[in-house]
């Protein structure tokens, strides 16, 4: 990913707010979201073969649903307004998602029926992700990434779910399991910088900066 060859220690999301007593929750919110993008991308790819494609299932209730929401919650804690409104956003989408796979999918009158729901839910997240992806080119360079990658993702899924393309999802797919990637990326360089080591993973700087 094009990021900044500057090593000094950068915060993956914002600055924790001085005295506020925890540690940055940032990196974990990106872990969850990246871990349960990589699983249901996996399935939309089409890799997932000799599996039953629902193993995103539990994680988007436990790991990118709840630990991604106490996140959000955390960066509240923290008065970062930019994190708390990301991490609680998408912790709620998963939930939300593993809900309607769940209690509405099952009453879906056909396949046609779920993927429009599926599209309709994707084109409202998209349009949410818009605004935060114009949004963090004020953070830096590595959460930009990943806004961008997730505008891509949902634009493609939600093309291919209200067109009943297999083919439109796959690539979806493929393009979300780069999400994950770069989200996994962020989340790694947010704890190597919150360590008192040697090892400093660049973020980038900001795209946008005050004036």
């Amino acid at each position: 990913m094009s990021v900044s060859e500057d090593r000094t220690a950068q915060p993956a999301v914002q600055p924790v707010a001085a005295g506020s007593g925890i540690a940055d929750p940032a990196p974990l919110g990106l872990a969850g979201f990246a871990l349960t993008t990589f699983l249901l991308s996996a399935a939309n790819a089409g890799w997932m073969t000799h599996a039953t494609g629902d193993a995103w299932l539990g994680y988007a209730l436990a790991y990118g649903g709840l630990a991604q929401l106490l996140a959000g919650m955390w960066e509240f804690r923290n008065r970062n307004v930019f994190g708390s409104t990301a991490f609680s956003s998408y912790g709620g989408f998963w939930i939300g998602l593993a809900l309607w796979f769940l209690l509405a999918a099952p009453h879906a009158t056909s396949a046609a029926a779920a993927n429009k729901d599926l599209g309709w839910i994707l084109l409202a997240f998209a349009i949410f992700n818009t605004y935060m992806l114009i949004l963090s080119a004020q953070v830096n360079m590595a959460v930009f990434l990943v806004f961008l990658t997730l505008e891509l993702t949902e634009i493609v899924l939600f093309a291919g779910f209200f067109a009943g393309s297999d083919s439109t999802v796959k690539a979806g797919g493929y393009i979300g399991i780069l999400t994950a990637l770069v989200a996994w990326y962020t989340s790694a360089a947010g704890v190597s910088n919150g360590l008192a080591g040697s090892i400093r993973l660049p973020v980038g700087k900001p795209l946008l900066t005050a004036a």
